[in-house]
């Protein structure tokens, strides 16, 4: 009986699923809309990122850079990861590479081969009188030690990865604050004068003239200096984002009401590209992270061009200042000694 009523719902659902589908068909289609007329909407929406003023930087100081086609982005047809340009990244990248993939095809390998082994060693015609054999400690020993050396060899590598990337940063780095905003991105410089700058997706028209990627474009960047670690404190204003940078292998939640840390270094100049990983509301794709790693020089006078401050420029008038006033008390008490030579 039970089998009756399950071959009955069966044949009323398959009845049914064409006009189901017809219904669907009969639906009116979607809305096409604009990314540029929906970013002008959401903007009319978020003043704060309106508002803030375009970079219009001095092009003596600072003209961004173009990007390198393949380095920092995604590459069509690539298998593996992105190129890594961090310290961390090249390790993690090497254990995939050396580790992990060799392992994952030696076990499935060994496994496909002993399913086949199986297949015909003990298929009837080959074994009319089957083995009741239970138990085989040598096997039983064999499948429990090599798993777990498999195991050790992964964790060792994997465990010093991990703590490498939490590692605090040096008490002289570079902090740099990230606040992850519905849609865009706010990167802040405390220790140069605590300018914020507020990075926006670009359209595809500006993408395309500034030769970058569409989607992955911002029209202004965060930029630090090449070869050297950069705190950065990231937290949320709004809902949970996600700061990732795969080809410098980063990625950290930017979580609203806490302050997470992390060193991101990149030991190469160019522009780096990533996007918000945590879904964060209706524009979460049009979130582009773009990095701009550049020379100490050229990333002071970016700061300079942005209005900040550069710890040697503010050490060198208080230096003048100082010098001015010393000659100044020198030149009075030579001037009182005169006056009591004469008297």
């Amino acid at each position: 009986m039970t089998h009756f009523l399950k071959a009955w719902i069966l044949a009323i659902g398959l009845i049914l699923t064409p006009t189901a589908l017809s219904a669907q068909e009969a639906l009116p289609a979607a809305p096409v809309v604009d990314p540029a007329a929906a970013s002008d909407a959401e903007s009319a929406d978020a003043p704060a990122a309106t508002e803030a003023p375009a970079s219009g930087l001095d092009p003596a100081l600072y003209t961004p850079m173009k990007p390198t086609p393949g380095i920092g982005m995604p590459v069509d047809g690539n298998i593996d990861f992105q190129e890594q340009f961090s310290p961390t990244g090249e390790t993690a990248h090497w254990i995939n590479n050396a580790i992990l993939a060799p392992m994952m095809i030696g076990v499935s390998m060994l496994v496909l081969f002993l399913l086949f082994w199986v297949v015909i060693r003990f298929r009837r015609g080959a074994n009319p009188e089957p083995s009741k054999t239970t138990h085989n400690t040598f096997i039983e020993i064999i499948w429990t030690v090599i798993p777990v050396l498999i195991l050790v060899v992964i964790a060792v590598p994997s465990i010093s990865l991990l703590a490498r990337q939490f590692e605090p940063a040096p008490e002289d780095a570079l902090t740099v604050k990230v606040t992850g905003y519905q849609w865009y991105w706010g990167y802040s410089y405390p220790d140069n004068g605590d300018f914020e700058i507020i990075s926006n997706m670009m359209s595809e028209e500006d993408a395309a003239a500034r030769g970058e990627p569409h989607q992955l474009a911002a029209d202004n960047r965060m930029v630090i200096p090449v070869g050297k670690p950069v705190k950065l404190l990231i937290t949320a204003a709004d809902v949970i984002h996600s700061f990732a940078i795969p080809s410098a292998w980063f990625k950290l939640d930017a979580v609203p009401g806490r302050i997470n840390e992390k060193v991101l270094q990149i030991d190469r100049e160019g522009v780096y590209y990533g996007q918000c990983s945590e879904l964060c509301g209706a524009r979460h794709s049009f979130m582009p992270i773009t990095v701009e790693v550049l020379s100490e020089e050229k990333f002071n006078n970016w700061v300079r061009a942005n209005g900040g401050t550069v710890k040697g420029d503010a050490e060198e008038p208080a230096a003048e200042v100082t010098e001015t006033a010393a000659t100044e008390t020198t030149t009075e008490i030579a001037a009182a000694d005169a006056v009591a030579a004469t008297n």
